[in-house]
């Protein structure tokens, strides 16, 4: 037989001869459409199984290899891809993600907008320093002295902030090799070190430590460094007690 992909329904039946069938395997390996038709056709036959069997024919061997010989089945048709076909798949896929592109430039958009408009619409209350909390507390107390030449110093102090703070106009500067130390004195007497004062003629300076019970705040010229207690009387001092 010349065209050996026309004994699929033959080979399916069962009805080729011990030649036929050796050729017809070694053909099937390699073909697949051949193998996906015999497996069709058995799939067919086993149905036709579960029906009344009734004996066929002596003919029917016959009729049925004549008539393969003129009949070949045709091939599953397989839909041919072109490049018009690839590109209306692009764009159809393209469309198909067009939606959430559009709603994720969207949400850049409007979050980009709202952190523009934010410093101009937000409602939150200024971070204050604190120095400013201690100056604008309810129960801020103020002491002003006048140092003459060296400058013109306010403490405020708040109980309720228990901290204090200077502010300077004017001052000179420390000596050279000396600086000017600031002092919270207890109502005994005793001299606690709030921290060392910058050489700066107007400063705002925050005190270092506890300044609720202080009765009075002290400036005395220290050396460089500092001193664990003053070396010399202050050449400022502020009464607490008598805050206004």
């Amino acid at each position: 037989m010349s065209d050996v992909h026309k004994l699929t329904g033959a080979y399916a039946l069962d009805a080729l001869d011990d030649l036929e069938r050796a050729r017809f395997e070694q053909h099937l390996a390699t073909c697949e459409d051949c193998r996906a038709e015999v497996a069709e056709l058995r799939e067919t036959a086993a149905l036709l199984a579960e029906t009344t069997a009734v004996a066929p024919p002596a003919s029917l061997r016959d009729s049925v290899l004549s008539g393969i010989t003129q009949i070949r089945p045709l091939p599953p048709e397989v839909p041919r891809t072109t490049p018009a076909s690839i590109a209306a798949q692009q764009r159809a896929g393209r469309r198909a993600w067009m939606p959430f592109l559009v709603a994720a430039a969207l949400a850049i958009f409007v979050g980009l907008g709202a952190a523009l408009i934010q410093p101009w619409q937000s409602d939150e209350v200024p971070q204050l320093t604190a120095a400013e909390q201690v100056i604008g507390a309810d129960d801020a107390q103020e002491v002003f002295l006048d140092l003459g030449e060296a400058g013109r110093a306010t403490v405020v102090r708040s109980k309720a902030e228990d901290r204090a703070v200077i502010r300077t106009e004017d001052m000179v500067a420390a000596p050279k090799g000396k600086v000017y130390e600031l002092w919270l004195m207890s109502p005994e007497g005793e001299f606690t070190s709030a921290g060392l004062m910058p050489d700066e003629a107007d400063q705002t300076l925050v005190l270092d430590g506890s300044a609720a019970s202080a009765a009075a705040v002290g400036i005395t010229v220290e050396p460089d460094g500092g001193s664990e207690q003053p070396s010399s009387k202050p050449i400022a001092l502020f009464d607490l007690t008598e805050a206004t």
